[in-house]
């Protein structure tokens, strides 16, 4: 059964990314996730599977160090767009101006410069996905969270500002080396 290792956990744009992969292909495949890309390339690299593949979004922080760091063993094989789920400010609180804290994944955020009553001095504790910054400020970590509305929801987080969807390019590698 083909497997897509990719960014973790559920409720990540790369998640939904897969099974669109999966479904516009017509295959009975198999996600797992990873905290980070870099776990899930490492994993794929690791084993026997030929035809495993790794889903990586264009944004993500340094996925020019994965690619060009597994060169060798991997290659780029497709890349395709669809819209993110929504992108949402979520949090524990139901008032922007009470936030003391944030977290985010290092992609979206930006998306912070356009919420409403924010404290624009905040700095945003970055974190390896948007479902772990809803997952970390559920958890009490942080009051708020860039996060998506699927992930937010998941976590029973109030949605404060939503940003809606993002056209977004996703990554598809497989084994093999470069020739």
């Amino acid at each position: 059964m083909l497997k897509i290792h990719t960014l973790g956990p559920a409720g990540t744009n790369c998640e939904k990314a897969a099974g669109v992969y999966l479904d516009r292909r017509g295959i009975d495949g198999q996600i797992v996730l990873y905290d980070t890309l870099e776990e899930a390339a490492d994993e794929m690299m690791g084993t026997e599977e030929s035809d495993d593949l790794l889903l990586g979004c264009i944004v993500y922080p340094y996925l020019h160090e994965l690619v060009f760091r597994n060169h060798h063993w991997m290659k780029l094989v497709d890349c395709f767009v669809i819209d993110t789920y929504d992108m949402v400010f979520a949090s524990r609180l139901n008032d922007a101006s009470r936030v003391e804290s944030i977290g985010s994944h290092p992609a979206p955020v930006d998306l912070l410069a356009g919420v409403a009553g924010l404290s624009s001095s905040l700095e945003p504790m970055l974190v390896t996905s948007n479902s772990e910054a809803a997952r970390l400020c559920v958890a009490g970590r942080f009051d708020a969270c860039i996060s998506t509305r699927v992930a937010a929801e998941r976590a029973g987080l109030n949605v404060l500002q939503n940003f809606g969807p993002v056209p977004m390019g996703f990554s598809i590698h497989a084994k093999g080396a470069r020739q």
